[in-house]
């Protein structure tokens, strides 16, 4: 089954193309790595697949159903740490049962405190369930978000740099979670990062953005020296060799 598909995506913000002519297909069950440099539009095309962005040309597919009409509960959504308000008066739980409910709860209590729990248990995070949110590290409040992006048992989980402010150990257990998710859902999962070791070793397959699509394939294929070469204007990690401009390459 196709989850995304996008004809000839472009999207304009304040005038400005930010993502052009952007045609992909992400197969249900794949792990997808999006890559490019600062400014290449990672963010708009997760933002066009939510339908918080409107194309100003092509289409965008979600489920098979237009880009904001999805049910919202066939979707979790880990935003980029550094947008959230970390002051915001809530305790983690309650972060968690407002992903559930789709709206803020006053009352923890009953089926929707135990299932935000198990959700919170299933990222090692259960210990966090009655701290604020606000008394939360990076790494923390990254799990909690992660707890409640799964606590619906979405079919696609789009994530937005979710390795930000983790350490190593915990961002090692943050994909390890995230990999056993899907094998045991059958989700599809699409995530923003900068991380090129990460692309390589966890995903099946890796879009490279700089405003237009320069490579969509496997790992070995998507990140060749050429296409890294296009996206960043030099090879920004150590030349592994990989296809001299394969098929995936634009």
């Amino acid at each position: 089954m196709v989850v995304i598909e996008t004809e000839h995506m472009t999207v304009r913000l304040g005038g400005r193309e930010v993502l052009t002519d952007i045609s992909c297909r992400v197969l249900a069950g794949e792990y997808v790595a999006v890559l490019g440099p600062n400014g290449a539009g990672k963010t708009v095309f997760l933002k066009a697949l939510l339908g918080l962005i409107r194309p100003a040309a092509g289409e965008v597919r979600v489920l098979g159903q237009k880009a904001g009409e999805v049910d919202p509960a066939l979707i979790g959504y880990v935003p980029q740490i550094k947008t959230m308000d970390r002051q915001f008066p809530a305790l983690a739980i309650e972060l968690v049962i407002a992903g559930l409910h789709r709206a803020w709860q006053r009352r923890l209590h009953g089926r929707a405190n135990r299932t935000a729990r198990q959700a919170l248990a299933q990222v090692g995070a259960e210990h966090l369930a009655m701290r604020p949110a606000a008394s939360l590290s990076g790494g923390e409040l990254q799990r909690v978000y992660l707890a409640r992006s799964l606590v619906r048992r979405p079919r696609l989980v789009l994530l937005d740099e979710p390795n930000t402010g983790v350490d190593t150990a915990g961002e090692t257990d943050f994909y390890r979670i995230l990999e056993e998710f899907r094998q045991e859902s059958g989700a599809t999962i699409v995530m923003v990062t900068h991380d090129w070791e990460v692309a390589a070793h966890h995903a099946c397959h890796v879009l490279v953005l700089n405003q237009r699509l320069v490579s969509f394939g496997t790992p070995a294929e998507a990140l060749c020296d050429d296409c890294l070469k296009r996206a960043y204007g030099m090879v920004p990690v150590p030349s592994r060799n990989f296809c001299p401009r394969g098929k995936s390459c634009v």
